[in-house]
């Protein structure tokens, strides 16, 4: 069981490492957990982001996390995001693959001692995915899973006029990214509810415009394929919570009441004027269910 954190996030230390994913690609991974050495058994949290953004959108629920809990926190940038390369040898991206990434992770920098998986939108998706194809993993280590803005299939995209056809053809451009194109009046509009910070708008806008176009316009094909219904099985015994902001356009509250009602033991929390970017609009929200998890029975 992991005990309440006496320090601050100023005496954690940090670490950038490189992880290879099973198709070769290099996968950026950091590593925080507080200065003082941590129990061999001390739990890890590992944390996987969503479509165009980078491991930046955890950083306010990590620096609560770490304030709180004596605890490794592990985020990583998924292929064509961040700083981590393209996907490599596969043919198409697929959020089946993202949860092979996930092991990879874990195996890396996280190969002992329990585990509580959270991911945000396609970082939900991820954990679902490798929940599918890791069930052994999940039933020997995970404490916890934290679903967050996402979905376990039948997504129906942004909504606008033509974006199927021009997500085919970002896939195949090549290494751009969004940059201006990218404004900070549609982030606000598309991602977040009723009140958002200009300076949490600005931060996803500069994640977003960052991100490669085609990474955008592959892992659009590979939200529209996936499909993870299945997979929601292994989480059944698993200590689960689904969080979800009432004014989400992209994964909507009927998206995570699917997830609940197919997931036995899971807590189905629906935030009052909150849009998709909830890292932001709720940090404390989604810090104070990581410690339930992490406080849990497993």
């Amino acid at each position: 069981m992991s005990t309440q954190h006496a320090g601050s996030t100023q005496h954690a230390v940090s670490s950038r490492i490189t992880v290879l994913a099973p198709d070769g690609t290099r996968l950026a991974t950091w590593v925080r957990q507080p200065a003082d050495p941590l129990p061999h058994d001390a739990p890890t949290v590992v944390l996987a982001h969503g479509w165009t953004l980078n491991h930046g959108a955890w950083d306010r629920v990590t620096d609560r996390l770490l304030d709180r809990r004596d605890v490794r926190v592990v985020s990583y940038d998924q292929p064509g995001h961040g700083e981590s390369g393209r996907h490599g040898r596969r043919h198409e991206a697929s959020v089946h693959d993202l949860g092979d990434d996930l092991d990879a992770v874990i195996r890396a920098v996280a190969p002992h001692g329990p585990l509580v998986l959270a991911g945000h939108s396609m970082g939900g998706m991820t954990v679902m995915a490798f929940a599918g194809t890791h069930p052994d993993v999940v039933r020997d280590r995970v404490r916890g899973a934290l679903l967050v803005s996402t979905s376990a299939g039948d997504l129906s995209g942004l909504g606008r006029r033509g974006e199927a056809g021009l997500m085919r053809a970002l896939a195949h451009v090549p290494a751009l990214r969004g940059g201006r194109a990218i404004t900070a009046r549609g982030q606000r509009a598309l991602l977040f509810g009723d009140v958002a910070d200009p300076a949490d708008v600005a931060a996803t806008r500069a994640m977003v415009a960052r991100t490669r176009l085609s990474s955008v316009g592959a892992y659009y094909a590979a939200l529209g394929r996936h499909d993870e219904y299945a997979a929601l099985d292994e989480l059944t015994d698993i200590p689960t919570t689904v969080l979800v902001g009432d004014r989400d356009k992209l994964t909507p509250v009927s998206h995570a009441r699917r997830l609940a009602e197919r997931i036995p033991s899971a807590e189905l929390v629906v935030l009052p004027g909150a849009g998709h970017m909830l890292g932001y609009e709720a940090p404390e929200t989604i810090t104070d269910h990581l410690c339930a998890l992490l406080e849990g029975p497993r």
